[in-house]
């Protein structure tokens, strides 16, 4: 048994402990501009009943990726390196669309999500990502052949207008295929970035989205469960071909790191050549 003295003076002793810390709590508060962190916080201010409820699910639903928005930006690359004047394509035009086709059309028939992907599946999509990239480099290698041949005089070339339109092609189709390639590598591939919580679980992540440092307790438009889509890559790359580097996503594995210096070197070389080329011929 507890003697009861010892009880009611112990209770006191954490009263005048609680009147003397509540002081200092309080401007270290202040000083903290209103905000402390966890460890610093009153239990009463520890208690969250505005807290959204999805954050309490210890497992979330696995969010299925679907291809057929990859397949899409596939048709639109290939589209684009089809349009392209003769001399900037390698072999015959139907040559590449056949290439990629006899492996995206398999693909989005017998395995249109990526839920239960098997490996025969993931790298079939590598090399279908990997066809169009080695098609759209060669057709800036034949960009940069073209800018530094000497024309004969009367020879039939590129009109400037159609350079300007030829390099905004091959641009685009970089943005696509390096979209594509981010969609593929982050977090292990679509499958195992839907099986994370949200994209702060995922331990494999390879770039670090803002969502995922943003306390969704204090930033209400960000979901709990947030994960990146291809979109979300597609944006990636679009701002990395502009800037030639990251804008507000950045990569933490080296695979990330170098795709995205190879996304900004062709964009840089193809910008480059046909804005130097056209200014000569316009």
């Amino acid at each position: 048994m507890f003697d009861p003295f010892e009880v009611k003076r112990f209770q006191g002793a954490l009263a005048s402990a609680s009147a003397y810390l509540e002081p200092a709590w309080c401007a270290t508060k202040l000083q903290c501009g209103g905000v402390l962190p966890r460890a610093f916080e009153s239990p009463a201010s520890m208690e969250q009943p505005n807290v959204d409820p999805r954050n309490n699910r210890p497992h979330a639903e696995a969010i299925e990726e679907p291809r057929w928005h990859a397949s899409l930006a596939a048709i639109g690359a290939l589209v684009l390196y089809v349009l392209l004047p003769q001399r900037l394509v390698f072999g015959p035009a139907w040559f590449a669309p056949i290439v990629v086709l006899a492996v995206l059309v398999p693909l989005s028939v017998f395995a249109p999500d990526r839920d239960d992907e098997t490996r025969l599946h993931r790298v079939a999509s590598i090399v279908s990502i990997v066809s169009l990239n080695f098609f759209n480099v060669l057709s800036v290698l034949l960009l940069l052949v073209d800018a530094f041949s000497h024309h004969a005089k009367g020879a039939a070339g590129i009109t400037g207008q159609r350079l300007l339109l030829s390099g905004a092609q091959i641009w685009t189709t970089n943005v696509l295929v390096y979209a594509l390639w981010f969609w593929e590598v982050d977090g292990g591939g679509p499958w195992q970035r839907s099986q994370a919580r949200n994209a702060s679980a995922d331990l494999l992540a390879s770039f670090l989205f803002p969502q995922m440092m943003v306390d969704p307790r204090r930033v209400r438009c960000v979901d709990p469960q947030w994960k990146p889509l291809f979109l979300d890559y597609l944006y990636v790359a679009f701002t990395n071909a502009l800037a030639f580097s990251p804008t507000d996503t950045m990569p933490i594995t080296r695979a990330a790191k170098m795709l995205m210096l190879v996304e900004a070197s062709i964009s840089f070389v193809t910008i480059a050549l046909v804005v130097s080329r056209a200014i000569n011929v316009i």
